[in-house]
């Protein structure tokens, strides 16, 4: 299991460093295929919302089961890109457009919430 994926350690980072940060370990644990890592990531209770669909978190075990079971989709890709934008910042708050690229096309993108926290960043959806 990767260590300590949720911490950003330099607060001095501004909003796109403390992003790039975040999503760096977020990749690492991806590739990794460490669903552990990954939910330790993500705020609890939370809302993972897709078109049409919202999934109310209220256990990390969640989050593990449902990385744990899209493994499949990754099958083969060992590098990924991300392209960060930084839509907006509050007090303690970024939101985070972030466009997820490997085999050299875009094919994931995702709006993320981190909230500061105990224990560094998470994501809140």
């Amino acid at each position: 299991m990767l260590s300590d994926m949720t911490a950003i350690n330099d607060t001095g980072a501004g909003a796109v460093g403390k992003a790039e940060q975040f999503f760096k370990r977020y990749a690492a644990a991806l590739l990794a295929r460490d669903e552990k890592a990954i939910a330790g990531m993500y705020a609890v209770p939370s809302l993972i919302l897709f078109p049409g669909t919202s999934i109310p978190v209220s256990d990390r075990q969640q989050t593990e089961e449902f990385f744990a079971g899209s493994w499949g989709q990754y099958q083969g890709v060992d590098a990924v890109d991300q392209e960060i934008t930084v839509m907006g910042e509050a007090p303690g708050t970024l939101w985070v457009d972030v466009t997820w690229s490997y085999d050299g096309s875009p094919r994931e993108r995702f709006c993320y919430q981190l909230t500061e926290g105990a224990g560094g960043s998470r994501s809140q959806c």
